[in-house]
């Protein structure tokens, strides 16, 4: 509710003011009230910039409701042209030349977002592509944003020049000024409507479907890709495919990711692969994907039934290892599942939806493979350790907060529990504030050198994030659109996957390096520049959460971690219940053995799950050897070559069954006419 801005105290007071204003305007115009009118519209022009500015959110809502920018533009217009009337000022030759220039503003305005609008939809194409050689379709720029955004802005402009002519016109009694304001305005919005043309002429000339399809499919022709990562779902579901790009992009087989919503492709992370996005059904049919062996599905969604139903490729469904999450009848149209270890695998068994044993191929985790794995068992326990709590208890918190020894906290709320806007969450944030301020004091303590690392570090972090930042604005390439994007995404890319990946690490390590090792830290997962949940694990002495993929994930370091028992479960039914739970140990509620559990940070030897440990990291993730990206596509090929086998033998089994009989007669050819034509 904060960002569409009902919550506002600035947006809510500018609308005020807006609405205020209008009613003034309404009251001095009926009256005749020429300076209360000019006046009152003067500060609802100001109180719609303001909403321009600080609250976007509540415009979004306002033209929802149907009273959004336009409506108030016109509205204005409508009252200004009652005050000329009974004012009198204009007489009818100068009222008839206000009112003809107002309603030449109005439907130049009104032109003017129709030509966007289709502006806008001729530029989409029936696919659209990153890293596909589309060049030859010839798609032309966008106009500038200039002429196509920022609608408010401009009819705020025209406002401007009529109030200031109605002014002039007030002061000097001479008609003519107010006529030059209108004049200007509705000159200015023709000149914006002249100037949309050129590109509406190229818009209309972009290439159709059936041009956009040739063109993918001779380039699927040339490339012939062998894997396919296909998604659908909301975009707040788009981590689902990004968590699998890299994966993909280190397959030996060349690959090919398919996105089937706009908004999927908009978010997509940096990546070196070819992707396409195609939203129509029909068009995702007419592709060309005859060279795809494997088809890799990260989520089950009804949009998969579009590829599902290709026969020449094997399909996959990229299961989890540790959750109920996909496993369901609907995975049994699939040739195989994928799971991380035996727990995937225990999973289907105990569902008994219809995947048989066979079916099912543990990978591993590949995306874990980077992990750094503790195994030393007589390690030296850090001076102050480090803590990573996903959990957003607020007594926990404050238990390790004052916790003697000392311990860091590195608090990380999951982004669906209530986030940054939750009253529980804005109370452990001023608890750790606090927390840090009576820790203040430590830094005074150091060696100066430590302290001239860290200043050095902070500042190599500001510049690493401003460098990140400019990465981004040449990736979005900030003034294309998704036709633009697809035209210059088959050249070198300015911003390779990459370079990001290497900005992003150097980011990391000076981010810790400029963190003093006493000091706590509140890690937003859904803000920018806020640490990575693996570099967090690199950090972390010991993590305390939910059961959750989190905790899942932490099990690859085979580092220590507890789990809250917030219902009272008690310890045999949690871990009946959580499979993780059984390498964990536990805090009860009113964060029973919260004090133990401290105690381990700084008694490594007392550590005894650390064997259960090793055994369900077995379990959930697969052997630590092979790495799981070697058995991931070692399991792609396998498949790719039994579906290549499957492929040959339909085929054969087709000319077969078209051959003819020898016994029987031959069929007459039925390119040869069976009579000759009729005589005219």
């Amino acid at each position: 509710m904060d960002r569409l801005g009902v919550r506002n105290p600035r947006g809510l007071a500018a609308f005020a003011v807006v609405a205020g204003g209008m009613v003034t305007m309404a009251g001095a115009g009926v009256s005749g009230a020429g300076g209360v009118f000019v006046g009152a519209a003067v500060a609802g022009v100001g109180g719609d910039l303001a909403l321009q500015r600080c609250a976007p959110g509540l415009i979004g809502r306002l033209g929802r409701l149907h009273i959004g920018e336009t409506l108030r533009f016109e509205l204005r217009c409508v009252l200004l042209l009652l005050l000329l009337g009974r004012i009198h000022v204009t007489g009818p030759i100068g009222l008839a030349s206000a009112m003809a220039l107002v309603l030449c503003l109005l439907g130049g305005q009104a032109l003017h977002a129709a030509i966007c609008t289709l502006i806008r939809r001729r530029r989409r194409l029936a696919v659209a592509a990153r890293h596909v050689d589309l060049r030859r379709l010839g798609i032309s720029d966008r106009p500038p944003r200039r002429l196509t955004e920022w609608p408010g802005l401009r009819m705020l402009v025209y406002e401007v020049s009529a109030l200031a002519g109605l002014g002039a016109t007030l002061v000097t009694g001479d008609a003519r000024w107010v006529v030059a304001g209108l004049t200007l305005a509705a000159g200015g919005c023709a000149v914006t409507v002249l100037a949309l043309l050129p590109y509406l002429v190229r818009s209309l000339r972009l290439p159709g479907p059936a041009r956009v399809l040739a063109e993918v499919n001779a380039w699927l022709g040339r490339h012939r890709p062998e894997t396919v990562l296909y998604f659908s779902g909301p975009r707040e579901s788009a981590y689902q495919v990004g968590m699998w790009l890299e994966t993909l992009a280190a397959l030996r087989a060349p690959a090919l990711v398919i996105l089937r919503e706009r908004h999927l492709l908009e978010g997509l992370a940096p990546t070196a692969l070819p992707v396409l996005c195609v939203p129509d059904a029909t068009h995702l049919r007419r592709l060309d994907l005859g060279s795809v062996r494997v088809a890799l599905y990260p989520a089950n969604v009804g949009e998969n039934i579009h590829l599902l139903r290709v026969p020449t490729m094997q399909h996959v469904f990229l299961g989890d290892g540790d959750t109920t999450a996909g496993v369901d009848p609907y995975s049994k149209v699939y040739d195989q599942v994928w799971v991380a270890g035996r727990a995937g695998r225990q999973r289907y068994a105990e569902a008994a939806v219809g995947v048989e044993d066979a079916d099912i191929v543990e990978v591993g985790r590949p995306q874990l493979d980077g992990v750094r794995v503790r195994e030393d068992d007589d390690r030296a326990p850090a001076a102050i350790p480090t803590v990573l709590l996903t959990a957003g208890d607020e007594s926990l918190v404050r238990r390790l907060l004052e916790s003697e020894p000392p311990v860091r906290v590195l608090y990380r709320p999951h982004p669906a529990t209530g986030g940054r806007r939750s009253a529980a969450h804005r109370r452990i944030a001023a608890a750790i504030s606090a927390a840090n301020e009576r820790r203040a004091g430590r830094e005074a303590d150091e060696p100066e050198d430590a302290r001239a690392l860290r200043a050095e570090a902070a500042r190599c972090r500001t510049e690493l994030t401003r460098r990140i930042a400019a990465h981004q604005a040449r990736l979005r390439r900030a003034h294309a659109d998704e036709a633009m994007l697809t035209r210059d995404s088959a050249a070198p890319d300015p911003a390779p996957p990459e370079e990001a990946r290497e900005l992003s690490e150097q980011w990391h390590r000076a981010h810790w390096a400029a963190s003093p090792p006493w000091s706590h830290q509140i890690i937003e997962a859904d803000t920018a520049n806020a640490p990575d949940l693996r570099s967090c694990f690199d950090q972390a002495d010991l993590l305390i959460g939910d059961p959750s993929g989190v905790v899942s994930d932490f099990i690859a370091t085979l580092k220590p971690y507890a789990l809250v028992d917030t219902a009272g479960l008690g310890a045999q039914e949690f871990r009946r219940r959580h499979t993780v739970a059984h390498a964990a140990y536990l805090l009860g509620p009113e964060d029973a053995g919260v004090d133990d559990l401290l105690r381990l940070l700084f008694n490594p030897a007392g550590d005894s799950l650390r064997a259960a440990r090793h055994e369900l990291r077995a379990y959930l993730l697969g052997p630590m050897t092979p790495p799981s990206i070697q058995r991931f596509d070692e399991a792609v090929d396998a498949l790719a070559a039994k579906g290549e086998a499957l492929n040959r033998l339909r085929e054969l089994q087709t000319i077969r069954e078209g051959a003819p009989d020898e016994h029987q007669p031959a069929a007459p050819c039925s390119c040869a006419p069976s009579a000759p034509p009729p005589a005219k």
